[in-house]
């Protein structure tokens, strides 16, 4: 437990750290609201998740915190983890250096909606773990691992990486910055990549997770796709 401790509150704080370092450093100064505003916003949407996952699920936490391409143990997911990274750092270098030249003029109201979509999408993400526990974050079936169709799950079939995805489209506006949406079809075709290999993965492993895929016909947005 102490172990399980140690290891959520490194990622917390290197998570910060990372986000903060990517978006300060290149925008070359502290003095970037936005950023800090989507900080907050991001840091308190994460705290809350995790503290509900120590009181409700230290289960799930535990296969939360293990995560990137490292803890990946197969190739095809330890590449698509390595190019997720490289995105995201984009998606918030990006904006970062588009306050430090003045590239785009984002409305506030925008600016906050942005903020807004970020929180949406925490509470889908937090939606998702109230209902499956077996929501790793490394491509994997467990030994007891089960079918969820229930919840948001009865809609798509990766509400997860719906809610990030969501997350991910905000964060440039959140951010102030047009030109940050350039890099989020990175993210799309990274998370498309996953989940495609993903669902291979469990119609092979999981039993009736083909029949479920059946009945849903949707991955990440009901009606496209």
């Amino acid at each position: 437990m102490k172990n399980l401790v140690a290891q959520t509150v490194l990622g917390l704080v290197g998570l910060t750290l990372f986000m903060a370092l990517a978006l300060f450093g290149p925008a070359g100064t502290l003095g970037y609201w936005q950023a800090w505003l989507y900080l907050l916003v991001f840091g308190t949407a994460t705290l809350v998740i995790t503290m509900d996952l120590w009181r409700r699920d230290p289960a799930l936490l535990a296969r939360r915190v293990k995560g990137g391409p490292i803890a990946e143990t197969r190739k095809s997911q330890q590449r698509i983890q390595a190019f997720s990274s490289v995105a995201f750092l984009a998606l918030l270098v990006v904006p970062s250096l588009d306050h430090r030249f003045a590239w785009s003029r984002v409305p506030l109201s925008i600016i906050l909606a942005g903020d807004l979509l970020v929180a949406l999408g925490f509470c889908i993400v937090l939606l998702v773990f109230r209902v499956n526990t077996f929501t790793a974050s490394t491509v994997e079936v467990a030994k007891e691992q089960t079918v969820v169709a229930a919840g948001p799950y009865a809609i798509v079939r990766h509400p997860m990486y719906a809610g990030a995805l969501l997350i991910l489209l905000a964060t440039p506006l959140a951010l102030g910055s047009w030109w940050g949406l350039l890099a989020f079809p990175l993210m799309l075709v990274s998370i498309a990549g996953r989940l495609l290999d993903e669902e291979r993965l469990l119609c092979r492993s999981l039993p009736g997770y083909a029949e479920y895929a059946a009945r849903v016909r949707y991955r990440l947005l009901p009606f496209v796709w």
